[in-house]
């Protein structure tokens, strides 16, 4: 008796995805709207009210306080931001948004160590100002509004 020769079969097996190309989308506008939204929060709690306030000034009461945490949400704000931007690539129409924002948003990159070091002036804070603006009209454009959201200390840090 002979033996019966077995021929393995491929067999493709398809791999479940976790989303739908719609659901991807919902899910990078999402993404993009918490962190760009903890930049804006941090931006304009940890840097512009307090520079708007004097806090940065020589001989201000807490001054220093007001520029390590200054320098922190700089740091801050510009990860996220890029985060944001990552997210962005998600949906078609809100990474087309972002394209014109791309050279500010890398131009914060050394801002947290110069607000930290107490250098920064009016130019860096409009800066920043004008980035975290031009990325909140980017994403109501593309549908996806952004709120500030506050971060707190620790998350500035870790």
């Amino acid at each position: 008796m002979e033996a019966a020769s077995v021929q393995a079969v491929p067999v493709l097996v398809a791999e479940p995805t976790p989303t739908t190309s719609a659901e991807r989308q919902k899910f990078a506008k999402t993404r993009f709207v918490l962190n760009a939204g903890l930049a804006a929060g941090a931006t304009y709690q940890w840097i512009i009210k307090p520079y708007r306030a004097g806090k940065f000034k020589k001989g201000a009461s807490g001054r220093t306080f007001a520029l390590v945490k200054a320098g922190l949400a700089g740091a801050f704000a510009y990860n996220r931001l890029k985060a944001a931007v990552n997210n962005a690539k998600g949906d078609p129409l809100l990474s087309k948004a972002l394209v014109p924002l791309a050279a500010g948003i890398e131009s914060l990159k050394g801002l947290g160590t110069k607000l930290r070091s107490g250098q920064a002036g009016d130019a860096d804070i409009s800066s920043f100002e004008s980035v975290i603006t031009g990325v909140k009209d980017a994403g109501k454009s593309a549908g996806a509004t952004v709120t500030d959201r506050v971060p707190s200390l620790s998350q500035l840090g870790g």
